[in-house]
């Protein structure tokens, strides 16, 4: 194993692009757009080659996000998160100014806010409608609701309802494939009734947007979707892996690190704690993951418990087998996203070999 000065963040690029190449696949063969979720690398470089394999735009999820990915060039962007405030308006009119930009709405006062930033730009404001179709965060409910605040919306002159979408992030809480598919599915059927409802009330909408990693592809393939917003695809991780929705052999980011000392038999102390890996187990939902990541080519090693700067690794395994003081180990993180972003760079590899080092350029925006 190349020795890399621990603890680090490696993403192989050989894995990424085919993640990548496999997701803008599936969505040409659907004739849907493909809009990932940059959110889950914060990184440029990973953002242009996602549009390079067929992505029509991007999406993130804060105005800082959108400042950076628009300074590497990138102008279709998608906001798909509630800008209020007044603090706000001055730098969301700079990027309706600058950019290609469409913003998500779920309220009539987010409406006020997205159509006054619009005005003073001096140009129509594109819109999503954020549909809740079961994580029960943002968004309103599929059918009446939804059509009285699209009504709603479409009285105010700087705003165009440009479309809907939802994020089925409750998928992480899934027990089984068999309930990621149910999810995935009532996902994109909810989202197109909304959308027909609202089309026969004589709202002609462009765009019906589906989102997560774990429903892409089930709720990308219900008729009437037009575009799915994936984000973790690109790494993959250890509860993608737990959900059953990748192998492991998919996953593309890893962390490299350090033996730094086995105080007690059954006990391995490495360099990489919460810090690094954070204490991620299943956003929105169950475990689905035992431990703190899944170590790579070492069976019998669990990762019970993190410090700060400390993973405490588990071993069943016979002491001669196990990783000595000074021996780096790889470990798939439970949560890519939050890893990444808790880095400033990425150590990209091809075939084991380190060529290249990506800031995370929006890692904390």
């Amino acid at each position: 194993m190349l020795q890399i000065e621990t603890p680090a963040v490696l993403v192989d690029l050989d894995k990424l692009e085919i993640n990548l190449n496999d997701m803008a696949s599936f969505s040409s063969k659907q004739g849907i757009a493909l809009r990932p979720h940059i959110k889950a690398h914060k990184t440029p470089e990973i953002a242009l080659k996602q549009l390079e394999s067929g992505a029509s735009g991007i999406t993130v999820a804060t105005l800082k996000e959108a400042e950076v990915m628009l300074d590497a060039g990138i102008r279709d962007i998608f906001i798909a998160y509630q800008v209020t405030g007044q603090d706000k308006l001055n730098r969301l009119k700079k990027l309706i100014t600058e950019a290609d930009l469409s913003a998500a709405v779920d309220s009539l006062e987010g409406a006020w806010f997205l159509a006054s930033a619009a005005r003073e730009a001096g140009k129509v404001l594109p819109v999503l409608l954020e549909i809740n179709t079961g994580l029960n965060r943002c968004g309103v409910l599929p059918g009446a609701q939804a059509l009285q605040l699209a009504r709603s919306v479409s009285e105010f002159p700087d705003l165009y309802l440009k479309g809907i979408f939802t994020h089925a992030g409750q998928v992480y809480g899934a027990a089984s494939e068999a309930e990621v598919a149910e999810i995935g599915r009532h996902e994109g059927q909810a989202t197109v009734d909304t959308a027909q409802l609202l089309k026969r009330e004589g709202f002609p909408l462009e765009v019906v947007s589906v989102g997560s990693t774990p429903t892409a592809k089930i709720a990308g393939q219900v008729e009437g979707i037009t575009e799915i917003r994936p984000g973790n695809y690109v790494f993959y991780d250890a509860i993608q892996v737990g959900l059953g929705v990748v192998s492991l052999e998919k996953c593309a980011l890893r962390v490299r690190a350090g033996v730094i000392s086995k105080p007690a038999e059954g006990r391995i102390i490495i360099d990489a704690g919460s810090k690094t890996m954070a204490l991620d187990q299943g956003a929105h939902g169950t475990e689905v993951v035992a431990g703190y990541g899944m170590l790579i080519n070492n069976p019998g090693l669990t990762i019970p418990k993190l410090s700060e700067e400390h993973g405490i690794i588990q071993s069943s395994a016979d002491r001669d087998q196990e990783p000595a003081i000074g021996d780096q180990v790889e470990i798939i993180p439970n949560h890519a996203c939050v890893t990444v972003n808790l880095t400033e760079h990425l150590v990209m590899t091809r075939q084991g070999q380190v060529i290249d080092s990506w800031q995370v350029a929006a890692r904390g925006r």
